[in-house]
């Protein structure tokens, strides 16, 4: 399955239903690009478990705010809508698979 690209219109119908890792990033942001291609392995191995959703924070600051993200990369887990982890700063892909396992 690949990457869906939320906005502050269609955020709430990607996190709605299952498990979803949302990734709040921005492109000038190092560590962001640093965990992309980490994201883009993750999603091949997880697929059917969970997906993957990443949000820019300089375009939808609306859904940014709505869960306090003061830093970036902020990843938040989400399961049936509801937050269930965060973590802030680059993460390993192994750590982020036992995330995902952990709630799926």
């Amino acid at each position: 399955m690949a990457i869906i690209n939320a906005t502050d219109k269609d955020f709430n119908e990607n996190i709605e239903e299952g498990v979803v890792l949302v990734d709040f990033w921005a492109p000038w942001c190092g560590p962001c690009k640093m965990i992309a291609p980490v994201l883009e392995e993750l999603d091949g191995e997880i697929e059917g478990k969970a997906k993957i959703v990443k949000v820019d924070v300089d375009d939808n600051q609306e859904t940014a705010g709505k869960f306090g993200i003061m830093s970036i990369p902020t990843l938040l887990l989400f399961k049936d809508g509801e937050v269930v982890e965060k973590v802030v700063g680059f993460q390993p892909k192994e750590a982020l698979k036992e995330l995902i396992e952990k709630h799926a």
